[in-house]
């Protein structure tokens, strides 16, 4: 890794696009970097597979980042930010990785005035209890129920954002969840589940909190740029670069309504994992 690696880009990866809610809030946050995403489309969804599958495939994703030379990871998949953390710091030592899972519980705590939190993650994410843990470890008297909604998945991956079908789905996966747990605040436990944030609004109310670890993550890396001396110089404005696992020209397409006019793909690049 070169000495000084401050002009180096950020790598950023998901299973698909929905990581690319947490680019976008890094771009918002830090205008000066680089930025480098990774979604492995052939692989997608990661949230219906084991925990060893899932670090076997972060870690193979992280290697493409790290062989184009970047400064920071940001694991931008809550179920890969569940089961594979410990895995890719093993793998690379040198090179700090941040997940999206520890800043998603810490707004979710800040967030509540009840102590009653709902997460809705992919089934790896739930199943594990990772959310449960992390917001345990922040506020011990916080009672957390979760559901699964690995149809969220792939509605936002084919661009279904909203309309009577995302109606449906959410109605099916939240309402028994809202009924039993009467929470305040509602933690969208997968970076894909920020584009349904109108349609979840209008099914919690306004008593209920939405909260995604975008924000929260942009802040986590900005911190961490600074300790580590790694944040940019440059008085320009970053760019960004995008690679795919499959189908770039869908990739592009569906990205679009992740981020800004200005931060679309004109360009992805397919890689071979």
């Amino acid at each position: 890794m070169p000495e000084n690696r401050r002009p180096l880009p950020i790598g950023v990866f998901d299973s698909g696009v929905g990581g690319l809610t947490v680019l976008r809030a890094l771009r918002q946050r830090l205008p000066k970097e680089d930025l480098l995403y990774l979604g492995d489309m052939a692989r997608l969804p990661y949230g219906t597979k084991s925990p060893q599958t899932v670090a076997r495939y972060a870690c193979q994703a992280a290697e493409v980042l790290v062989g184009r030379g970047i400064k920071l990871l940001v694991v931008a998949c809550n179920t890969a930010s569940a089961l594979a953390l410990d895995a890719l710091r093993e793998r690379f030592p040198a090179l700090p990785v941040i997940g999206v899972l520890e800043p998603g519980a810490a707004a979710a705590c800040a967030a509540t005035r009840s102590g009653r939190i709902a997460v809705i993650a992919t089934e790896s994410t739930v199943r594990g209890g990772a959310y449960a843990r992390a917001i345990a470890a922040l506020r011990p008297d916080a009672a957390v129920s979760s559901a699964a909604c690995p149809l969220f998945v792939s509605l936002a991956e084919e661009g279904w954002h909203d309309g009577p079908v995302v109606e449906a789905v959410a109605r099916h996966y939240l309402e028994p969840l809202l009924e039993t747990a009467a929470p305040d605040v509602l933690v969208l436990g997968c970076t894909h589940f920020p584009v349904f944030t109108a349609t979840l609004k209008t099914l919690v109310g306004p008593q209920t909190a939405l909260v995604d670890s975008a924000s929260t993550t942009a802040e986590t890396v900005a911190a961490i740029l600074t300790r580590e001396d790694l944040a940019n110089a440059a008085s320009r404005a970053g760019g960004s670069r995008y690679l795919t696992t499959d189908a770039p020209e869908r990739f592009a397409r569906v990205a679009a309504a992740f981020l800004d006019p200005e931060q679309a793909p004109t360009q992805v690049e397919l890689v071979d994992l």
